[in-house]
């Protein structure tokens, strides 16, 4: 089946609010086979939405829109869709009573009764997390149109414990995908790797690009999630082989939740250093929930003095071969872990740019250092004449520490064999 995604909002056409739904809502659907043809939005003017729809209806066999079902006189998605689908807006009454329980104690307004009024007949979605219900209802030509609110909050829960249960509830065939997720190879190196995979139609393998990493989905259609399982696991077990410890894992989310979950298995604690990412690695590791049982400190020491003050770095070396180098980087972890007594420190500093650069140093130069107490591993970044900016180079830089993490934990070796960069 082919979709469609119609975003509604003037705040998301004139950018004042990024438009991360849609990427949300394509990436579900492509996970159960559904082809995404278009994606558009629109502001909050009644004739330019019906206008949209009425365009995705007649070359869409679904419709998904996001946004424009809150109680305020600018929301007005569901009062066009059931216009232009010819549906009656009934009272939806297990709708209103969750908008009043959620207002308990608190003034209920008028406009808020809006809310649950629904397409007559439709499919309604409960919202978990907010008021606006959303729906799904089929035309009387067969398409299905789904509503789904705005803020990602909202969204995200319901189209993943209603809307695609929806979507795939009569389905003849059931869509099975495994997410191998790849540190340390580009996406065009690993589609040459896989080019007789990514040739097949049923598993079928696409390599994708994303935040200095990549990853392949390997999907399967059958009759039944057991088939379709057993269908990809070949192919997966294939990836393996070729790509190696390079994979640093299946269905999961990130680099940081391998760490978290490996150092957890160990009962092993680690520590951070930052210089040029600036603490963004510590809030990559404390963003994953049980954190707190191997994450013992971080510190943030931009400046020179810092580093000698907090990490004991000492000040000859910083004089002799600067705060971006191999001996600092060395320093800065074995000072962070003695200063934590964590088992792990990890240390990195680095040149983010856009200025600092000089030709024996230039912009996206970056040591990393490892120390488990009896050994320290130095991973650099090379500079690159063309770089993609300061967030990514620290994000990457972030990433490759994470990545030092992952070997050493494994016993993959390759710590100081750097990622800095995805070839095309």
């Amino acid at each position: 089946m082919n979709a469609e995604i119609i975003s509604v909002g003037t705040e998301l056409l004139l950018g004042h609010t990024i438009n991360t739904d849609a990427a949300y809502v394509a990436r579900e659907l492509s996970a159960i086979g559904v082809s995404l043809l278009f994606s558009s939005t629109v502001g909050d003017n009644v004739e330019r939405l019906k206008t949209a729809l009425e365009t995705a209806l007649q070359r869409s066999d679904i419709v998904i829109t996001t946004g424009g079902l809150g109680p305020t006189g600018d929301d007005l998605t569901k009062e066009t869709i059931a216009q232009t689908a010819g549906k009656k807006l009934v009272l939806h009454q297990e709708s209103m009573d969750r908008i009043i329980n959620y207002f308990k104690g608190r003034v209920l307004g008028e406009t808020q009764e809006k809310q649950a009024m629904l397409p007559e007949g439709c499919t309604v979605f409960p919202n978990d997390w907010g008021t606006a219900p959303g729906c799904g209802f089929e035309t009387e030509s067969g398409k299905i149109i789904i509503m789904l609110p705005g803020p990602p909050s909202e969204l995200i829960p319901m189209l993943k414990n209603y809307a695609i249960p929806y979507l795939t509830k009569d389905g003849k065939a059931v869509i099975a995908s495994k997410i191998v997720r790849v540190f340390g190879l580009g996406e065009g190196m690993v589609a040459e790797m896989i080019m007789d995979l990514t040739d097949c139609a049923n598993p079928t393998a696409a390599t994708y690009a994303k935040d200095g990493e990549m990853f392949v989905r390997v999907t399967a259609r059958a009759q039944d999630k057991e088939t379709a399982d057993a269908m990809c696991a070949p192919v997966v077990e294939e990836l393996k082989e070729r790509l190696g410890n390079f994979i640093y894992g299946i269905d999961v989310e990130s680099l940081e939740e391998v760490v978290v979950t490996e150092l957890a298995k160990r009962n092993l604690r680690l520590a951070c250093a930052e210089s040029c990412t600036g603490g963004l690695l510590s809030a990559r590791i404390t963003d994953i929930p049980g954190a707190s049982e191997v994450f013992h400190m971080g510190a943030v020491t931009y400046a020179n003095e810092i580093k000698t003050l907090l990490l004991g770095v000492p000040e000859e070396t910083l004089k002799q071969y600067g705060a971006v180098s191999e001996q600092t980087a060395r320093a800065m972890a074995e000072g962070i872990r003695a200063k934590s007594g964590s088992e792990l420190g990890i240390a990195i500093t680095g040149i983010a740019g856009p200025g600092g650069g000089t030709p024996e140093k230039p912009v996206g130069l970056v040591y990393l250092a490892l120390c488990d107490g009896e050994h320290t591993w130095v991973r650099k970044m090379p500079g690159t004449s063309r770089t993609k900016g300061r967030t990514y180079l620290r994000f990457l830089a972030s990433s490759n520490a994470l990545d030092m993490v992952r070997r050493y934990l494994l016993d993959l070796g390759g710590l100081e064999e750097a990622a800095y960069t995805q070839r095309k």
